[in-house]
């Protein structure tokens, strides 16, 4: 196990396109972020679900160890 999940190096983020609810304008959320303020309207965009490291990290597997990963991912 890490002290520092290897996960949250920033250069390793990923990015998705939302529409604001109000407005209706693009809006970025990273794959470490839950929420964001359109710079629009200033209404937030929250991602349709909470975003698991197993989903979106490179480091997951690794840093949780592949029979914790693999009962995490269902692949049992």
């Amino acid at each position: 196990m890490y002290s520092k999940c290897p996960g949250q190096d920033s250069r390793k983020l990923r990015v998705a396109l939302y529409k604001c609810p109000n407005c209706g304008a693009d809006v970025e959320i990273f794959s470490d972020e839950l929420k964001i303020r359109c710079r629009k309207c200033g209404q937030y965009v929250y991602r349709e679900k909470t975003p698991s490291c197993i989903e979106w990290c490179a480091a997951a597997r690794q840093c949780l160890g592949e029979e914790r990963w693999q009962q995490l991912k269902g692949d049992k």
